[in-house]
């Protein structure tokens, strides 16, 4: 068995995938939509920054918070935004599923 190839034989699982397919078709039609990915990024950006401040132990302020809420809903009162989302989160799912099924093979410690 040669690890390369199951390797790839896994990628094309992955982009066979409903989950991908749907995450993938998601994508597309927010990308024809300048406006919403603008919107997108904005939102993934700030929510980055909770995160960041979060994994250092670190206060997020109200302000930031807010600004993370108040973006989250206007985006998914998008249908197409709202679909993304949806979308963005069974892939990432299935996403980490598999990675905890790989990192067992070496001992990673999971969360």
């Amino acid at each position: 068995m040669n690890v390369y190839d199951e390797a790839h034989n896994l990628q094309t699982a992955i982009k066979e995938s409903e989950e991908f397919k749907q995450f993938d078709a998601a994508r597309r039609k927010i990308d024809e939509n300048p406006q919403l990915s603008g919107m997108l990024k904005d939102f993934r950006e700030k929510q980055m920054a909770v995160q960041a401040k979060q994994l250092i132990g670190e206060e997020v302020g109200e302000e930031l918070m807010g600004a993370v809420q108040q973006l989250y809903g206007i985006i998914a009162q998008d249908p197409a935004a709202a679909e993304y989302l949806q979308c963005e989160m069974r892939f990432s799912v299935m996403m980490k599923d598999v990675y905890e099924i790989l990192s067992e093979v070496v001992g990673i410690p999971q969360a």
